[in-house]
């Protein structure tokens, strides 16, 4: 029997994937959390074989509680399971030690043995996604311009990203200008829409 936790922070989704799983004679759904931050706790306290983890999630996205996971339970393999097919995304999950990446319209059948091969020690990718990945290539942004257009996602001025990560408001100025000019955009919201749509962010 392979054990199963699942990690999204949408209740529908998560029962749904649940029932599909448990349909399965050799698959087990033993722990379900909603908050990225819970998928370390989750893990230790219920021993699942695989983990199947949304992206977005709050308290902490699903790439780093993959970190997390491979580095405080490193017996448990990760799934990431998303809506969100972004080439970026998938770069970085496998960086963060995912087994696998697919997503969430992915027929039942096929997620039950996307589980399976993860639990078997196989890569398992979405084809397409793979192919777009390649295509897209690295993130052209370094990790302080990503920073400065994750804080900037809310519209903060340049005065309050600056005190939110301890750098002078010039230095914000110089990121938000090498991030824009990198991703082709005009703005600085145009900037954030492109990279979080390629998974930058």
């Amino acid at each position: 029997m392979i054990r199963v936790m699942l990690a999204d922070d949408q209740a529908l989704v998560r029962g749904a994937l649940a029932a599909l799983l448990d349909l399965e004679q050799d698959l087990q759904v033993v722990a379900e959390v909603a908050r990225g931050d819970e998928v370390v706790p989750a893990a230790r306290a219920h021993h699942p074989d695989v983990a199947l983890l949304d992206v977005e999630m709050p308290g902490m996205d699903g790439i780093a509680a993959t970190e997390s996971l491979r580095r405080d339970v490193p017996g448990v393999r990760v799934l990431i399971v998303t809506t969100f097919g972004r080439p970026g995304y998938l770069r970085r999950a496998l960086q963060a030690g995912a087994a696998g990446f697919v997503v969430k319209d992915t027929p039942a059948k096929q997620l039950a043995d996307a589980v399976r091969r993860a639990h078997a020690g196989l890569r398992v990718v979405d084809p397409g996604l793979a192919a777009d990945s390649l295509v897209a290539g690295d993130s052209p942004l370094t990790e302080r311009e990503s920073d400065v257009l994750r804080a900037a996602r809310d519209g903060s001025t340049v005065a309050a990203m600056a005190r939110v990560l301890f750098l002078s408001e010039g230095t914000i100025r110089n990121h938000l200008s090498a991030a824009i000019g990198k991703t082709g955009a005009r703005t600085r919201a145009e900037a954030v829409r492109i990279a979080e749509g390629n998974g930058w962010l």
